[in-house]
């Protein structure tokens, strides 16, 4: 995986810790037999020991799987009220008959343990979808996982939801709101069939601030469009796509109830972790050599600005193009013309750049004639940057991607092996 160095941002530190760093949140993961290789992790458990305010973004995908729905309905029923995650990989439980009977059934077990109604329990599955999934290991695994929870736990947690993953996903940060001292951590996975449409992963979030449930839906929503929304591996969407977020309030701050300056600094801090995380799945892109990310600056409005980036980075030539380590900039040029989005290709630059230099490539609606040598230097690094200047307006958005590689078909060839 691609090293990434972290943006400093002033106010907020880098803690260790994943979603445990927030007060009140504990974890655990496990081997529940789910997956045959006894040296994974496939069940992973979250859990507050006070109950939180809620708030989960999910894939439009038409086709849901089974925890997607039962984890809809147990918000709704508790009025956005949950108190743990319960999380296995391996098996997505989806397309599957008895699916949410089953996923129903894991949040009773689940709950029986923590003693907490199972409309607390938020659920989530990864892995091969229309597979069974049998109840017994849950049902045998609960009190071992369950009596396992601890306050570093947040590591196996994170281990437990990996699939194609080769590395685990975390990052949390320390801030304040007033004089009070605050958390806020995630973990995620995801490698392949990532695409932009709504959450494109799973992701679980956890803060130790106290937030009334429909301003967090308000900063997660709107986050989500510019960070997981804006990533692409293989323009797949998955079916069981999920980011939620919980907050206990542990840190003692008065809740927030309005948009105002404690609203806005809580939001800050969720922005940055889900960046973060947003990147490591990138890096992280099933068979990826590089990590790759476009900005495209001088838009005339947020949308114009994310709908090239991404068109940018959804393109599977322009992938294959920085894979190959070919400076066939036409690619990028093609990618941008047909971004959903109204802007002048005459007054637009284009340059790509990494740690070996920085290449302007396009001018004027036309190619830049440039050193394939240089070139070639530029896209030899493992973090490439493509640069687009609309030069038309005052905003800008990224987007992150990956290259993609022969592995990446060898991964998904025997993916149920």
């Amino acid at each position: 995986m691609t090293t990434l160095t972290k943006e400093i941002f002033e106010g907020y530190t880098y803690v260790d810790g994943g979603v445990c760093a927030a007060k009140g949140f504990s974890a655990n993961g496990m081997n529940c037999g789910i997956n045959p290789d006894k040296e994974k992790n496939d069940l992973g458990i979250i859990f507050s020991r006070v109950p939180c305010q809620t708030a989960a973004v999910y894939t439009q995908n038409k086709v849901k799987g089974a925890p997607i729905l039962v984890t809809q309905e147990n918000l709704k029923k508790s009025e956005n009220i949950a108190s743990a995650v319960i999380v296995n990989s391996k098996n997505a439980n989806t397309c599957n008959p008895d699916g949410v009977e089953l996923a129903e059934k894991v949040c009773q077990i689940a709950a029986k343990e923590l003693q907490i109604a199972p409309e607390q329990v938020v659920i989530a599955s990864t892995g091969v979808i229309g597979e069974r999934l049998p109840l017994e290991p849950f049902e045998k695994a609960m009190p071992e996982l369950v009596d396992g929870l601890s306050e570093d736990g947040n590591g196996k947690a994170a281990e437990a939801i990996m699939t194609t993953d080769t590395v685990k996903k975390e990052v949390a940060v320390r801030f304040m709101i007033g004089d009070k001292e605050c958390f806020l951590g995630g973990m995620a996975k995801g490698s392949g069939m990532i695409h932009p449409n709504m959450a494109t992963t799973l992701n679980f979030i956890t803060t130790d601030v106290s937030i009334h449930a429909p301003l967090i839906q308000e900063a997660l929503s709107e986050i989500v469009k510019i960070t997981y929304n804006c990533l692409s591996v293989d323009g797949d969407t998955s079916t069981n796509d999920m980011v939620s977020v919980m907050a206990n309030g542990e840190a003692g701050n008065k809740e927030i109830r309005e948009i105002g300056e404690e609203y806005e600094i809580f939001r800050q801090a969720l922005f940055i972790v889900m960046e973060n995380l947003t990147k490591m799945l990138a890096a992280d892109g099933e068979g990826a050599s590089k990590f790759l990310e476009c900005t495209c600056d001088g838009a005339k409005d947020l949308d114009t600005a994310v709908a090239v980036a991404k068109s940018v980075i959804s393109s599977d030539l322009v992938k294959t193009a920085m894979f190959g380590e070919d400076a066939n900039c036409g690619r990028i040029f093609c990618a941008i013309g047909y971004a959903k989005a109204d802007f002048d290709m005459e007054k637009t630059e284009v340059r790509l750049v990494s740690e070996a230099g920085n290449l302007l490539v396009y001018k004027d609606g036309a190619a830049v004639s440039h050193s394939e040598e240089e070139a070639a230097k530029i896209l030899k690094e493992d973090k490439i940057y493509i640069l687009v200047n609309l030069n038309q307006g005052e905003v800008s958005a990224k987007a992150w991607g990956c290259d993609l590689t022969y592995d990446y078909v060898k991964i998904n060839g025997d993916y149920r092996s």
